[in-house]
């Protein structure tokens, strides 16, 4: 139904926009509350079998799909597998992978820089996770007729997508870890996906397991990762 408060901008609806508003005491509360809850958050490779319902999986990547894109041409698809037979296929075609990058294909130096996190060429949270998104980006849309139209600023807009992405699933109290098998094309073929997709970011989602370890590592202060101009 068209809201009757719309107006026509360059022959398109356009909706009033609401927002909260607070005051600069509020802003400053508000935004050190968030930084700290999202400080929170750390990437876990140690991962529960606790099943985690369908619901909060959609409410997840609904959230993320309220991510800006270019043209809002919305170039993403998350497939969440649950499916116990199609993530051993994923973790037998990633560790092959991953097997190989770690022998033959990443320097000496990236190893070095991997060690603190603990990182190797073994995947078994792929088959622990009760869930396992993979990001698909749209290279280019396909219409009913099999036409093709271009979509704008894919990898960027994917990319926010998948930053919000982890923070819901943050948000939801369960823990990911960003994984990225290269090359990652038998995510295609596994998923059965189109010719216009092509996988951006595997993710699986859970609980952490208990007791769960993460690396003891710091995050770059302010002043070491921003410039203020005023």
């Amino acid at each position: 139904m068209k809201s009757p408060n719309s107006v026509k901008i360059n022959g398109f609806d356009h909706i009033p926009y609401h927002l909260d508003t607070f005051s600069e005491e509020e802003l400053i509360v508000k935004s050190k509350s968030f930084y700290e809850w999202l400080d929170k958050r750390r990437s876990v490779r140690d991962f529960s079998d606790k099943k985690v319902p369908k619901e909060v999986i959609e409410n997840i990547i609904k959230s993320a799909s309220t991510a800006p894109s270019g043209a809002h041409k919305q170039p993403w698809t998350f497939c969440a597998i649950s499916n116990a037979e199609l993530k051993t296929q994923i973790r037998k075609e990633a560790e092959i992978e991953e097997k190989e990058s770690y022998e033959s294909r990443m320097s000496e130096r990236w190893k070095k820089d991997l060690a603190p996190l603990g990182t190797d060429m073994n995947k078994p949270f792929l088959e622990i996770a009760p869930w396992l998104i993979v990001v698909f980006k749209k290279a280019y849309e396909v219409n009913s007729i099999g036409g093709k139209h271009t979509n704008y600023y894919v990898n960027e807009s994917v990319g926010i997508a998948c930053g919000m992405l982890i923070s819901a699933i943050h948000n939801a109290g369960l823990v990911t870890l960003t994984h990225t098998p290269s090359p990652m094309k038998f995510l295609t073929k596994i998923l059965d996906r189109p010719g216009n997709e092509r996988p951006f970011l595997l993710l699986p989602v859970g609980y952490p397991k208990v007791p769960a370890y993460v690396p003891d590592i710091k995050r770059k202060a302010l002043n070491e990762m921003s410039s203020f101009y005023e």
